[in-house]
This record gives structure tokens, sequence and C-alpha cells, in this order.
């Protein structure tokens, strides 16, 4: 572990500290505004040196309730929406343990608006010292402080995509010292070497096929060094992220569980689909009627087109704004040769039966918004593996078909971490990855990273 991670960490904690204060002070400063005053009458008593030692009291056990939902776990990599969303969930649980503390004693604050301003300005304020922390320290990584020194074992296209993630990202916070193509004898000699000068700080396995034995013997090297293993999965590897270990008649079993999305992971999800696909029709009507009147502007044919996809309960008809012109299923034969896509599904990125007003659609991906219709319905879920068409299917291998385990989605992992570019085999591991893991706040991660993709226009699909 890196002292600097350490640092950044514990500077944390007065940062934390300070913009929960200074959140109390803005929202009591807010209240008596006079502007405030006369829209809204202040009719009790509340003298700020009461109110600011009453705070100084309670931020102390705001910081308690941070640090018991995960917010100062020494982590190298922080995405913004993940520590957005934790920062909401602790402010929210600290909130709700002050109000529960004053019901119990008996206390009632005079002021409902500033327990609420207090509340909204910790989450901004918070989250944007955090990463005002987190850019310092990633800007630091240009000049080396803090970086981890990597060496990747294997020759796997995998690997070679992540040295070059690595090397044309310095802000990743990796620095390649090391590819070694197998694991040998020259391969120990290599990595002591690299270990004596510059020095490893993790070793990173990406040959799936390495014997279990020169793994087992990679882990011992690390183990010995203090250093840190980690490994990219295959297929399997991700599959098996989900397992359950129980005994039977006194003998251990691990049991491989298809899915969390079992039970009330079902319920759960299909509420949340049901909710979010009403009130997502409710706010989005006015938009959907200026599309229906640009679409019929732009070209003849219908506003709406059914698609037939493969989802859980097998085929259905997708619904979405159209994109293409008359016959587009007919044309597609005639383009598949110049399909850009390794794999099954066809790509293309000047697809000629795409309308003008098309192009925009799918570049905002407005055009899948009627899929919210088929939420409704249960045919799709709003996250999910993307749906597929039938002839895809068909050339589908028995591991990919792990993508029909659960209902389609109108975004999901694949779609959010750059979609278009990916391998469907790249594509069928985040989804495995996302049925073998799925939470509701992996969900409410994916939706937010979907519009964040969608406002900065990439990734359209």
């Amino acid at each position: 572990m890196k002292r600097s991670e350490l640092i950044f960490t514990a500077l944390l904690v007065p940062l934390d500290f300070f913009m929960v204060l200074l959140s109390s002070v803005l929202a009591y400063w807010i209240r008596f505004h006079p502007r405030i005053q006369a829209i809204r009458p202040i009719i009790f008593k509340l003298p700020f040196q009461e109110y600011i030692v009453f705070v100084l009291a309670i931020v102390p056990f705001w910081l308690l309730i941070f640090a018991i939902s995960g917010l100062y776990n020494i982590k190298r990599r922080k995405r913004f929406i993940d520590e957005f969303t934790r920062v909401f969930v602790a402010a929210s649980a600290s909130m709700s343990a002050v109000i529960i503390f004053a019901f119990f004693i008996r206390q009632l604050f005079e002021s409902r608006f500033i327990v609420l301003v207090v509340w909204f300005f910790s989450i901004i304020l918070v989250t944007l010292g955090r990463f005002s922390i987190d850019s310092v320290r990633r800007w630091l990584f240009r000049y080396g402080y803090g970086i981890h020194r990597l060496v990747v074992v294997g020759d796997t296209l995998e690997a070679r995509r992540l040295v070059h993630a690595i090397k044309t990202n310095p802000r990743v916070g990796y620095q390649v010292v090391g590819k070694i193509p197998g694991i040998n004898g020259e391969a120990w000699e290599e990595l002591e070497k690299i270990n004596q000068k510059p020095g490893i700080d993790e070793i990173m396995q990406c040959d799936p096929t390495l014997s279990k034995e020169k793994v087992l013997d990679l882990i011992d090297f690390c183990h010995e060094r203090k250093l840190d293993f980690m490994y990219a999965p295959d297929l399997f590897g991700c599959e098996a992220t989900n397992i359950d270990v129980r005994t039977l008649a006194g003998v251990p079993l691990v049991e491989l569980r298809r899915t969390p999305l079992e039970g009330w992971g079902r319920i759960i999800k299909r509420t949340v689909d049901v909710i979010g696909a009403i009130l997502g029709l409710i706010l989005l009507f006015p938009l959907f009627l200026i599309v229906a009147l640009v679409i019929k502007i732009d070209s003849e044919g219908p506003i709406f087109v059914k698609l037939t996809r493969v989802g859980y309960t097998g085929e259905f008809p997708l619904l979405k704004f159209r994109s293409m012109v008359k016959n587009a299923h007919a044309l597609k034969k005639k383009l598949l040769k110049l399909s850009e896509r390794k794999g099954p599904l066809f790509k293309m990125k000047s697809d000629p039966r795409i309308t003008r007003s098309g192009r925009w659609l799918r570049k905002t991906r407005i055009d899948e918004l009627p899929q919210l219709f088929n939420v409704l319905v249960g045919q799709m879920s709003l996250v999910g593996p993307r749906p597929h068409e039938p002839e895809e299917v068909a050339q589908y291998k028995k591991h990919h078909k792990k993508v029909l385990a659960i209902n389609p989605g109108m975004t999901g992992m694949a779609q959010v971490s750059g979609a278009a570019g990916l391998d469907f085999e790249d594509e069928v591991k985040l989804d495995t990855y996302y049925i073998e893991n799925w939470s509701l706040k992996l969900d409410f991660t994916i939706l937010l990273r979907t519009l964040g993709v969608v406002l900065i226009g990439r990734g359209a699909i």
C-alpha cells in the first residue's frame, strides 16, 4: 500500500468535517437571509452560537457513520458516481440518525428547512471535496507520485489492451514496468530483476491458459515479496464470482448461483422497473410528441417500429422510434459483409439505412425511449443485457446464451463501457458479470452512467 494512499485517505477526515460544518453554516445563513424571511417568516429562536455548538457536537457522529459506510476505505481508484452514491447514502443515514436521536430525547428542532438544506449541501460539498482531492492525486500521478508499478503476465489481447490503456492514460495511477509473456525459468529471473529495479507493486495475470501450478507459484512469489496479485478472469472466472458455500452431509459444497436476481431480488428489480417506466413515460410525454413530429416530417414511414428481439421469455416485439428507412431489415442482408464488428452482431458506422433524424435520435439514444413500454409490460428491464436479434442468437455458442438468463435492458454494463467499440466476447463478459453480481446499487450506478454517456454523446448504439 502506497504512503500517498494513506495520506490522501487521512486528508478526507478533516475535509469531510469542514464540508459538513460549511453545509450547516450555509443552511443557517440561507434560512436567516432577509429574502428568505420575506417569503417564510421566522417564528422560532435559534441563536447562531447555540446552533454552531450543536453542529460541532454532532459532526463527529456523521464522520463515524461515514466510516461505517466505507467512505474511508483505502482504495486507489474511486469512480465519481460510486463516490457520490456512497456519500448520498452516508449523509442520508447521518441525518436520519440525528432526527431519530432528537425524537428519543424529545427535542424538537425548530426548522425543517435547515435540516433539508444541510442534508442537500452536505451531499454536494462532501462529494466535491472528495472529487477535488482525487483530482489532485491523479494529477500527481503524471509526476510519478503514488504511481503503482505493474508487471503484466501474458500475451493475450486483454493484456495488450491493458498495457495500451495504461500507457495512454497516466491518470489511472499505474506504470507498466514489465511484460512477461509466460511463466518459465527465465520469467522468474526477469521478475526478480524488475523487482530489484525499478521495483514492483503489483503483478497482474492476464493469461487464462496458465496452469494452476504456475498460478499458485506466481501467488507465492507475490506473498513472499509482499506484492499485490490480480488477474483478469476469463468468462468462467466472471461466472464464478457469484458463489454460495454450504455443507451437505458434512461435505463442503460450492454452488455457482445463476444470479442474485432470484426471490426478493427479482421482486425489487421489477418494482423499480415499473415505477421507473411509469415516471419516465409521464415526464417524457412532451418529448415523445416532438420526436413523432420530427420523424413524420423527415421521412416516409411509421413513427414507431417493432423489432423482433430475444429475451428471457423468448421473442418479443421491441418498440423504438423509427430511425431507418423503410425495409431496413431487408436491406441488412446486403450489408452484412460490411460489418465492422467481430462476432454475430452487425455494426456499421455509416449505415446508409439511417435517416437524417435517425442519426440524431441514435446519437442521443432518444430512439430507445419507447422501450419504456416494453419495461412496463415486463418484456424488458431498465438495466440488463442488450436485447439481440433472433438470427444473431442462432449463432451464439453455449456460453453466450448466459445473457438470456434475465430480461434484457434499455441500458447495461456493455452500453456504458463503450459498447460500440467492444468485441462481442467482451460484451458477454460484462453482461455475465452484471448477471452474477446484480445489486440495486449497481443498477442505479449504470443508469447514472448512462445519463453521462448520453449527455456527452459517446457510446450511442
